[in-house]
């Protein structure tokens, strides 16, 4: 079965045993290696998927980096500071120009609030942006006005990533190439994006076919040890998969 926490785990430790290196966002923004894998974990529902995540790769000693939305849903501070306790990136994943319906002063305002809200807690050096698919804003052209890093952020992966010397592999969709159907949730870039499923992406990383540089983009929401919670994901994530390609795509 695709989308688990033992398949997660597979894939991390398949990873790890073809010595991939592994960075959170902020280092390799800082000090890139040459061989390296970035886990990012966009934080968008069930907040306690990603603190499994973050024990997963705690136990197997490796970091990732993990987004939190400013919504119920998302912003759970218990889960933000025991994600932090074991050694992750914490970062904020920002809506406001979705949230503040167009409105870019009043975005801005927001994404500063928020920013200050979540810095109480940990220390947050980069963003990236909510995809919102319903909403007709791109939250990204919050930046077509603003600058973030006057706001000390040093990093946005859809801005501050050359996708040419980086693979971007996201499970978008609940699937791998669910760039088909998103509606944001997509990069330029030079490689070739052939994968549809975890196996196929492990059985790539055992022959040595993907780059030396990778980013994973994980939505922990999608991935279950609870059979019952898998069927009903995998369900729904169908159905919101045939409304975003004909309704938004």
């Amino acid at each position: 079965m695709d989308f688990t926490l033992k398949k997660y785990t597979e894939l991390i430790t398949t990873l790890k045993e073809k010595n991939y290196s592994f960075q959170t966002f902020e280092e390799f923004i800082k000090k890139p290696k040459n061989k390296v894998v970035i886990l990012r974990h966009d934080v968008d529902l069930l907040p306690q998927n990603s603190l499994k995540f973050a024990q997963i790769q705690n136990k197997l000693g490796i970091k990732g980096s993990y987004y939190f939305r400013a919504v119920p849903e998302s912003w759970d501070e218990d889960i933000i500071l025991q994600i932090d306790s074991l050694g992750h990136e914490l970062g904020y994943h920002y809506e406001t120009m979705d949230t503040a319906r167009g409105d870019v002063d009043l975005a801005i305002d927001q994404f500063e609030q928020h920013l200050n809200e979540i810095r109480e807690l940990v220390n947050v050096e980069t963003i990236c942006m909510h995809g919102s698919p319903r909403s007709k804003f791109d939250n990204k052209e919050l930046w077509k006005k603003y600058n973030y890093l006057d706001f000390d952020i040093i990093g946005e992966p859809y801005f501050d990533v050359d996708f040419n010397q980086v693979f971007y592999l996201t499970d978008t969709g609940r699937r791998w190439d669910g760039h088909k159907v998103s509606v944001r949730d997509k990069v330029n870039g030079s490689f070739e994006q052939k994968y549809h499923s975890t196996n196929q992406i492990i059985k790539a990383i055992n022959s040595s076919e993907l780059p030396k540089k990778i980013m994973f983009t994980f939505h922990p929401q999608r991935w279950h040890k609870n059979s019952l919670l898998w069927a009903k994901e995998l369900v729904l994530q169908n159905v919101k998969n045939i409304i975003k390609k004909y309704f938004y795509v």
